[in-house]
């Protein structure tokens, strides 16, 4: 371990020098860490407590005093922690940064180097302590270079403090909530805004959870936690500031390349079915037909436009049918989709049956007809309108849509339980002819899936009526002669 001597008024002692640095910038300040001062003893004197401690490991463990804070207290989480280093010239330090990477200190927020106070020329490295042998010193390759550099090996224990800033918002949250229970530190990004969704036991701690994530988010300003289901059919939820600016929720998101606006308030959207966004995207071509019975703010219905597909886009909330129409605009799709304020059964039995018995009267026709429900919630209820819902011939079963019907499930088999609940309101099995997908785990034991299947004709169309005259069965044997017998009579009574 090395030492570097400095003197007093009475005599030298061994002191590290990076220990003295630190006292002195400390003293400067007028505070005091417990350590004892060259400028404040005038006789000689050592201190062995210090050469014999030890390095820290946890470097990323803040105070235990925070445990349980509720308000947070950003001071609080200091702590001093040695570090082992050694003081290289700083003509040398990158070379030598590219051959002792592997025992470096790699910790985010800590710089691997830092500059001398004392001497300018010089700079101290940070190693891992984790990966120096239990005596605290360099292996021999590791020695080999140093000497290479005309650097010193032996290691300087250098004190350094943690800071609130050096943290990350899990090792904040693991350290201030009681032990064992759950840390929430992930959340849905919506703009500026962070979504959050706290368990019961965390709620005692939710406004210094919403101010943590905000402070390790850069762009975040706003922490909300949802306080109630989306029950409704508009789709938007109570929601409670947590922490940072509650005037404005309005926000910009983009997604595949597409920009989005709206009031999160009143509003539904969810960051995380990007990926589902772009499956069903991904099966339209460009001008295929799509129906959005529950558009909101355009995920679907702005993307296809974007696919060149003609675009039928509804919404009952007026909130998401204004910020749907803005979008629209704002993507320079406005003139591709028609935007409708109409409960979705009406949708249906309006502009979606008018638009497909047009369609289905073509004698030619490449368009795919599609037809997104998505309203986890209740969509499979709205599947009922199919029944008998069109009139006439039916028409060849590659040209009917195609269905992409979500739902929740808490079966422990969801895709299954997804399908046989969308068969018992079609009436009719879809065994075979029907795909389904787990889109993404909601909650424990509860997932979100999409079942897709191409509408079947003896589902859509009413029966054909049965024809008179010609070819017509022949009635019943009895009836017939029945009338023979009326006719009988009235030949008898005229005669």
């Amino acid at each position: 371990m090395k030492i570097e001597h400095f003197g007093t008024t009475t005599s030298s002692t061994s002191f590290p020098a990076s220990w003295w640095f630190w006292n002195q910038f400390h003293l400067e300040s007028n505070q005091l860490w417990g350590h004892l001062s060259v400028a404040q003893r005038k006789h000689f004197f050592t201190m062995p407590e210090m050469l014999d401690e030890k390095f820290d490991h946890d470097l990323n463990v803040p105070h235990p005093r925070v445990r349980g804070m509720t308000v947070l207290d950003r001071d609080a989480f200091k702590r001093v922690v040695v570090i082992p280093a050694l003081k290289v010239d700083k003509s040398s330090v990158s070379k030598l940064l590219t051959s002792l990477k592997y025992v470096l200190l790699k910790r985010p927020g800590i710089k691997r180097v830092t500059q001398d106070s004392k001497d300018e020329s010089s700079v101290f490295v940070f190693l891992d302590s984790a990966k120096l042998p239990a005596d605290c010193s360099l292996g021999e390759s590791e020695q080999q270079v140093l000497k290479s550099f005309g650097v010193d090996p032996e290691i300087i224990r250098y004190k350094f403090e943690l800071t609130y800033d050096h943290f990350k918002a899990d090792e904040i949250l693991q350290a201030v909530l009681p032990e064992g229970q759950e840390v929430t530190s992930g959340f849905s990004r919506v703009g500026h805004i962070a979504h959050l969704n706290l368990r019961d036991h965390q709620l005692p701690y939710k406004h210094l959870i919403g101010q943590v994530i905000i402070d390790k988010n850069h762009g975040i300003t706003c922490a909300v936690n949802k306080v109630s289901f989306i029950e409704n059919a508009y789709r938007n939820f109570r929601m409670e500031v947590l922490a940072g600016d509650e005037t404005s929720m309005l926000t910009k998101v983009k997604e595949s390349h597409l920009s989005y606006e709206f009031d999160f308030s009143k509003v539904y959207w969810n960051p995380r079915l990007e990926t589902e966004h772009r499956r069903i995207i991904s099966l339209l071509k460009p001008g295929d037909i799509l129906f959005d019975v529950f558009a909101g703010v355009g995920p679907f219905a702005i993307p296809a436009a974007k696919k060149k597909c003609i675009v039928f886009a509804n919404d009952l909330n007026p909130e998401s049918y204004k910020w749907l129409q803005h979008n629209c605009k704002l993507n320079k799709v406005d003139k591709q989709v028609q935007v409708f304020n109409m409960d979705g059964r009406d949708f249906l039995k309006g502009p979606v049956k008018e638009e497909l018995v047009r369609q289905l009267s073509l004698k030619e026709r490449e368009a795919a007809l599609h037809i997104v429900m998505n309203l986890p919630a209740m969509a499979i209820e709205f599947l009922e309108v199919f029944r008998q819902f069109l009139e006439g011939e039916p028409a060849s079963p590659e040209l009917l849509p195609t269905v992409h019907c979500y739902c929740f499930s808490k079966h422990d088999d969801p895709t299954q339980d997804a399908r046989e609940r969308v068969e018992a309101c079609l009436g009719t099995s879809l065994e075979g002819h029907c795909s389904t997908v787990l889109v993404r785990n909601v909650a424990p034991h509860k997932e979100m899936v999409c079942v897709s299947f191409r509408l079947p004709a003896s589902v859509l169309y009413k029966p054909l009526p049965c024809p008179t005259g010609a070819g017509s069965p022949p009635e019943p044997t009895s009836k017939r002669r029945r009338l023979n017998e009326d006719s009988q009579e009235e030949v008898n009574q005229k005669a």
